[in-house]
């Protein structure tokens, strides 16, 4: 029965012969704001202006090797709003995150930074986003949810077919 025992513990493969863990882990560490401006070049006249201003949403991502096991990930959002040939307002933000990684396979880094850090930044950057620009005296602006993970997947199938794009969406 003993044997059964010792049998069923190395055959968890969570730890080597010396203790180390050796299970993937993959965590957020912090998030934050790092740049934040909103311009607003027309106040007051815009204000009067009846017409419901149309609003332009472009994003990338990008990421960066900060330490040993990890990594930032950077959501750059910027927004131009216009009603009737003037800017309403310009909102850039970029919305970052520190996420760690540890036992995580090579091929499985990629995927996860550029789609699911974004996704699990982004409700946060939107809330932002949007307190800015209601802080601005505009309504508030809710983006919708945005499929980063689908994103990666046709950016990485349009770089195997030979197209380079970066990722980002308009």
């Amino acid at each position: 029965m003993a044997d059964n025992e010792a049998l069923d513990i190395n055959s968890m493969g969570d730890q080597v012969a010396n203790g180390e863990d050796n299970t993937p882990a993959a965590g957020l560490i912090s998030q934050y704001v790092k740049d934040l401006s909103f311009e607003n070049p027309n106040a007051p006249a815009i204000y009067q202006n009846p017409t419901a201003p149309a609003v332009d949403v472009q994003f990338n991502i990008g990421t960066a090797q900060v330490g040993e096991e990890v990594h930032e990930v950077v959501l750059k959002i910027d927004v131009k709003a216009e009603a009737d040939g003037q800017t309403a307002f310009i909102v850039d933000l970029t919305y970052a995150g520190l996420f760690g990684l540890r036992n995580i396979p090579a091929e499985h880094v990629q995927p996860f930074l550029l789609g699911e850090a974004p996704r699990l930044l982004f409700p946060f950057a939107r809330r932002v986003l949007s307190d800015c620009v209601r802080d601005g005296g505009f309504a508030p602006l809710l983006l919708e949810p945005i499929d980063f993970a689908q994103l990666y997947m046709q950016q990485a199938e349009a770089q195997t077919a030979g197209t380079s794009t970066e990722v980002g969406h308009a």
